[in-house]
């Protein structure tokens, strides 16, 4: 990359991990509290209900956002075209969603769930007026203004949820919370997005970019389903509040996970979209970013299997102990999440949203056989089955990553083997801190997150992997350039 190039990624980078990081760490703030004050049940019916939100928003989100995305050349008709099929879509499958109400209701055996889920389906026509905003500033990298409309959205939505749960509200505390972050969170993309619709329409960009975007969006279906697959077994099978744990421990690992996956998927398809037709620039990007993010994102997810217990007790009390053993399995499966993200971006950049959507339904097919497998053993065998079958994934993912850019899949082993070794020695020290006195959980875990830093830190001084010699090598350019400014001013 040049070093305008590069200057533009970092900002892209520092602007959308400020926005997640600060929004993940808020909203972790808020559900804490919340935590504190409501029931593992009541967060099961939540969970329940995912599945179906899910699902109504990919027809929203998945397809045509991207392929506006991808095309260079896309105008303000196609921007008012997907637009006004977005409000379209959103108002019928909230319609659809309505209708299933007393089916899914039915099919929990729990009558709250027909109401929640009518309540919840406004979410679909609240996002379908601001996707495209979001969209157009995603092609622009522009994850500043990104980063202050989710700020400010979960500043303003989450004392909503904690004062309803506070007076009694339970379930529907979470549930009205959930549709003011929303459309508080469109009315901001309105506020600081310049962009506006006009009375435009046009079928003919729609079938330009449904031949991209129709296989994204069903792909996006397929993930969205499978994805929150297992929240419909356990809750059908299991209790409410095992499905409360469950959703606990998940939505613990997605702290870290989702910061990293979105960045990586927001920031990375753009940028390997702008250099398409530059093969060797973009294998030299990629593995950059590959191995950029094990390094980063190794240590998060070993050192989070290894604090959960001292974790859980110390943020959530000893109610929730019993997702300690899900967290730690969840975690190991985090490892993966961000560099899966960044193969199926470089698919969709090249424009082969056939591979992609290939892909998807291999992996789902796996997916159906490991469930068929391990149901019946419990939630922590169905855990262990997604583990497995995350790592025959990436194989699959390299797989065509290989044949387009000519990065094969013992390219990327190589290179991946110093974070993963320098993370276990981590973990090792890390948990050997358990065998130290202490008075509590809260200066345990206080002592293993700061041995973990250290011990890592010291690690990657004394081996300099490849990724940490790029790491630097990134910060010492931004830093020159930064003089350059500076001096030439």
């Amino acid at each position: 990359m040049t070093d305008g190039q590069t200057n533009k990624t970092l900002h892209a980078f520092l602007w959308s991990f400020i926005e997640k990081a600060g929004l993940q760490g808020i909203q972790f703030f808020i559900s804490i509290v919340l935590a504190r004050l409501l029931l593992p049940e009541q967060y099961g019916l939540i969970g329940m209900l995912v599945v179906f939100l899910a699902v109504s928003q990919s027809f929203l989100d998945s397809g045509f956002g991207s392929a506006l995305i991808q095309k260079q050349n896309a105008n303000h008709v196609d921007e008012c075209s997907i637009f006004y099929f977005n409000i379209v879509v959103g108002f019928i499958a909230a319609g659809i969603l309505c209708l299933l109400a007393p089916a899914i209701a039915r099919f929990y055996n729990e009558p709250q769930l027909k109401s929640l889920t009518m309540f919840l389906s406004l979410n679909i026509v609240v996002n379908s007026f601001g996707l495209i905003q979001a969209t157009i500033l995603t092609k622009q990298l522009d994850f500043k203004t990104q980063a202050k409309i989710s700020i400010f959205t979960v500043i303003l939505s989450g004392p909503v949820g904690i004062v309803l749960a506070y007076n009694g509200f339970g379930v529907w505390s979470l549930a009205i919370q959930q549709v003011c972050s929303n459309a508080i969170r469109t009315v901001l993309l309105w506020v600081f997005c310049v962009w506006r619709p006009s009375l435009t329409f046009s079928f003919s960009a729609l079938r330009q970019l449904f031949a991209y975007g129709s296989r994204l969006l069903a792909s996006g279906l397929l993930d969205r389903v499978f994805e929150n697959i297992y929240s419909v077994i356990i809750g059908k099978l299991f209790t409410a509040a095992s499905l409360g744990h469950y959703s606990r421990a998940l939505s613990l690992q997605q702290l870290p996970a989702s910061v990293l996956t979105d960045i990586v998927s927001r920031v990375t398809f753009p940028l390997f979209s702008g250099m398409q037709y530059e093969y060797d620039q973009l294998k030299n990007v990629f593995r950059k970013v590959l191995t950029s993010l094990a390094y980063i994102n190794f240590p998060v997810f070993v050192g989070l299997a290894v604090v959960a217990k001292p974790l859980v007790v110390v943020l959530l009390t000893d109610k929730w102990l019993p997702c300690v053993p899900f967290l730690q399995l969840l975690a190991i499966l985090g490892l993966m999440y961000p560099l899966h993200a960044i193969h199926l971006n470089m698919l969709k950049a090249l424009g082969r949203s056939d591979l992609f959507f290939r892909l998807e339904v291999i992996k789902k097919i796996f997916i159906a056989v490991v469930i068929a497998i391990t149901w019946r053993y419990g939630i922590s065998a169905m855990i262990i089955g997604q583990v497995l079958l995350s790592f025959v994934a990436y194989y699959l993912n390299s797989y065509y990553t290989a044949q387009l850019i000519y990065y094969s899949f013992f390219e990327q082993i190589k290179d991946l083997i110093s974070p993963v070794l320098l993370s276990g020695m981590m973990g090792i020290i890390v948990y050997s801190v358990n065998y130290l006195p202490f008075i509590n959980n809260f200066i345990l875990l206080g002592i293993q997150i700061l041995a973990g830093f250290i011990s890592y830190l010291f690690l990657s001084y004394c081996f300099k992997p490849f990724a940490y010699r790029t790491l630097m090598e990134i910060i010492y350019k931004k830093r020159k350039l930064n003089e350059a400014l500076t001096s030439g001013g």
